[in-house]
């Protein structure tokens, strides 16, 4: 090996520091083992960084934009400085709006309530329930599965040309699945959208902690992700993009910071007068914690540079997958098939295992935490497996007893604070689950698998 090569090699052996990556669990064998967190597409650990910065902060809290204190005035600074660079890191056009929510799928159910009347909504069975179920009270059409990028496409053009061409539409796609991780030719539906008419929000829930996203380059109305699996707690999103429908929509939320002036009429009602910017739709104090936590995030990823974040995760995917591959019993989940790109996400099962079943025995034999159920996208996962799609079944939870037929995935996800030590353990505990089965006896208990006493 060369000297360049193994520089290299060595540069993808660093991951960031996460909080919890010296946290032990212990084992239902005997012993403590350092915890393998394997579950990053339902919340990634916070950076380090992120947390210290939280840590600086949190002595100088106070309450935002009204106040004429030190601290208020500080807290308010870092709020609307926060907002700017979450603007930067999407590489926001210049009067884009960038609200702060409470998640990604509070974001998309906000621009939900924003869309103007008649509007039609497409979006694809493959969405996080939270992309699929806000559009209640749209007029909605939703796709079927495509098996290739550009059957996603095609389905959508077929779609929007058989549309009232003279209403508003909204498209609504995902970067990457949440769960099969593949990416999603976002500049392309956005480019279709447009060509008929229609916008397009982004859910970046999946692609921004991996990946660049630019509202500019793809193309995209909107953008929503969530702070939680960007490596920032403290349980606060975004939505990012144009201005137009937000204004022109009554606020998400009625109260104060969302009305400019609040007059009392001679009948004795009320008139509003509400703002136009982003705080129309951000009522009541703000999660400002939540919020910095996001810029503190959105910071570190660009300071540490995609390039070599997508390089060192495109190590891991591959040590999975090769891995995976030699194991017969095990079927790794996908709509676009195994040459597809994708991120740190994969979801698989396991011939002659009941999914929660496995789940469990990772977690209490080997110390490594991933998810088993539905993901959150019962009609993709129902999809994937052949089943029935109105096959009843809760997300999450289990439908048959360890060793029985199961229609739920395994999913193991990470990112940029997982160690290499970590997938090759997950790797070495499948085969090793496979080959020799579970070394405990487990039992269903309030819906879940857990080893029996």
């Amino acid at each position: 090996m060369s000297v360049s090569t193994a520089a290299a090699d060595q540069s993808l052996c660093s991951p960031l520091p996460v909080l919890g990556r010296d946290v032990t669990v212990p084992l239902v064998t005997g012993g403590e083992v350092t915890y393998a967190a394997l579950d990053y597409a339902a919340s990634a650990p916070a950076l380090q960084r992120v947390w210290d910065d939280v840590a600086a902060y949190a002595p100088y809290y106070g309450s935002v934009h009204r106040g004429a204190g030190y601290l208020s005035q500080l807290s308010t600074d870092l709020f609307e400085n926060a907002r700017g660079t979450v603007a930067e890191f999407l590489d926001c056009r210049t009067d884009d709006q960038v609200v702060f929510t409470r998640s990604t799928t509070d974001s998309l159910n906000l621009l939900a309530a924003a869309l103007p009347a008649d509007c039609q909504v497409f979006v694809f069975e493959t969405e996080h329930h939270a992309s699929l179920l806000p559009w209640k009270d749209a007029q909605v059409t939703y796709l079927d599965a495509p098996r290739t990028p550009g059957q996603a496409v095609e389905t959508l053009e077929r779609a929007l040309a058989d549309r009232d061409p003279y209403g508003p539409a909204l498209v609504c796609v995902t970067g990457a699945s949440n769960v099969t991780g593949e990416l999603w030719p976002v500049r392309e539906l956005a480019a279709a959208a447009h060509a008929h008419g229609a916008r397009i929000v982004l859910d970046a829930a999946q692609l921004a902690p991996h990946h660049p996203v630019s509202v500019q380059d793809l193309d995209v109305d909107w953008v929503a992700f969530s702070g939680h699996k960007l490596y920032a707690p403290f349980g606060s999103g975004v939505l990012a993009g144009r201005a137009d429908w937000l204004r022109a929509a009554e606020p998400y939320l009625a109260g104060g910071g969302a009305s400019r002036k609040v007059t009392r009429r001679e009948d004795g009602g009320v008139d509003v007068e509400w703002h136009e910017s982003a705080a129309r739709h951000e009522a009541g104090s703000p999660n400002v914690i939540g919020a910095y936590s996001i810029a503190s995030a959105c910071k570190a990823l660009t300071e540490a540079g995609f390039d070599t974040l997508v390089a060192r995760e495109q190590h891991l995917i591959d040590t999975v997958r090769a891995g995976l591959a030699e194991v017969p019993e095990v079927k790794v989940l996908s709509l676009f098939g195994d040459d597809a790109p994708r991120v740190g996400v994969l979801s698989f099962v396991v011939e002659g295992w009941n999914s929660s079943h496995f789940a469990a025995a990772l977690s209490a034999e080997y110390g490594i935490g991933v998810r088993d159920g539905l993901f959150c996208a019962h009609p993709l996962v129902r999809t994937l497996l052949g089943s029935d799609p109105q096959s009843q079944g809760e997300c999450g939870a289990p439908e048959a007893a360890p060793g029985e037929k199961s229609l739920n995935a395994i999913r193991v996800s990470f990112g940029a604070g997982t160690p290499d030590e970590h997938v090759e353990r997950f790797v070495n505990a499948v085969k090793e689950l496979v080959t020799d089965g579970a070394k405990w006896q487990y039992r269903t208990e309030d819906g879940r698998c857990v080893p029996a006493v």
